[in-house]
């Protein structure tokens, strides 16, 4: 936890807040806090400051904040993805949020198991969870959107399109394609698939929707190491 992040339901005064939860337990057991500490706060979706405590009881630490600073700028990028399996999927959204993506979308594909949208990690509360993990890594305090898209075609035709104005659409899947590019100042909607890309119907129909196909060589990454490697390469 590098920030201390706190919702309008932590206030007890104006500028004035009490951590009860699982986050006192981190402020006391690792960062061993005691009155008169200054540590980094920030209040979810809002400005980023300095907090000091002034009072560490049983189960409670009440904190004086003073917030002066925006959040970090987010990264001018509309993330795509075929929903990935559970386990990397929580894994997925905390790096989604650590690396400042804005907007995340996750769709339906035919690698993409039927019983992967039951799981217990797309439960919103869940979802939040891994997000503000990620955003108390990063020192943010903005969640990025989270959209959920359980038809492949009806999204491709009909709501890609008009996320795609304004932007460099690319679709990254391995194979004999253009080399994703790099350092790319513009605004950009990234395509990934699942393990193993698309199937070639899927491809196709990125292709007529407007999505430049790029491939980042001949290795088949897993989707968290395709995630954070075409993003550290596009920005």
């Amino acid at each position: 936890m590098n920030i201390l992040l706190f919702t309008e339901a932590d206030k007890i005064a104006p500028g004035r807040v009490e951590i009860t939860d699982h986050r006192f337990e981190h402020l006391v057991q690792v960062l061993k806090i005691k009155a008169a500490d200054e540590l980094r706060v920030g209040e979810l979706n809002g400005h980023l400051g300095l907090g000091t405590i002034l009072a560490v009881n049983d189960g409670a630490a009440t904190i004086s904040v003073a917030l002066e600073h925006a959040p970090p700028e987010k990264l001018p990028l509309t993330l795509v993805l075929a929903l990935p399996r559970p386990k990397m999927l929580r894994r997925i959204l905390r790096t989604v949020a650590e690396l400042g993506v804005s907007d995340l979308h996750l769709i339906n594909s035919y690698r993409v198991e039927k019983s992967y949208w039951s799981t217990p990690a797309l439960n919103e509360q869940k979802i939040q969870e891994y997000f503000i993990q990620g955003l108390e890594q990063a020192r943010d305090t903005v969640l990025p959107r989270l959209h959920i898209h359980k038809r492949f075609k009806p999204f491709v035709e009909d709501e890609l399109p008009s996320l795609m104005v304004n932007k460099r659409s690319l679709a990254a899947h391995p194979g004999d394609y253009p080399v994703c590019p790099r350092d790319i100042a513009q605004d950009t909607l990234l395509v990934i698939g699942p393990e193993g890309g698309f199937i070639p119907y899927e491809v196709e129909k990125l292709q007529e929707a407007g999505c430049e196909i790029v491939s980042l060589g001949s290795r088949i990454l897993r989707v968290e190491n395709a995630v954070t490697s075409i993003i550290g390469r596009l920005f």
